[in-house]
């Protein structure tokens, strides 16, 4: 069983940066591929980063490619999403997600963990 808490989220206006955290508790973190995803109101949960259990490995949806960084410090048992350029259509509810196969979650149905999501807003 592994718990994960976001934070980090906020109202920024649009260019500005978040840097969201997500904590684990519980099994050993570094077993976990990790994953952000998001969910704008009205629309499905989408893919935004992954990132392998090694952290040697990184994905993106093109979306956020070049602007979104993910990273995960298995010592601290987090990992983090720095946001930067922000645009209004990045507003959404992130949400942390890890996968026991050591991959990074693709789709929501890979994911065996969520946490509880964090809001992020950007204005105009």
């Amino acid at each position: 069983q592994v718990q994960l808490v976001e934070s980090g989220g906020g109202l920024v206006q649009a260019g500005g940066s978040l840097r969201l955290s997500c904590a684990a508790s519980g099994r050993a973190f570094s077993n976990y591929g990790m994953g952000w995803f998001r969910q704008a109101p009205g629309k499905e949960r989408e893919f935004v980063a992954g990132i392998i259990r090694t952290g040697l490995i990184t994905r993106y949806a093109n979306s956020v490619k070049g602007r979104f960084t993910i990273s995960k410090d298995n010592a601290k048992s987090t990992v983090y999403l720095q946001m930067n350029s922000l645009k209004p259509e990045d507003t959404a509810v992130y949400y942390c997600a890890a996968s026991s196969s050591g991959g990074y979650p693709r789709t929501t149905g890979g994911a065996d963990y969520w946490g509880q999501g964090t809001q992020v807003s950007v204005s105009s």
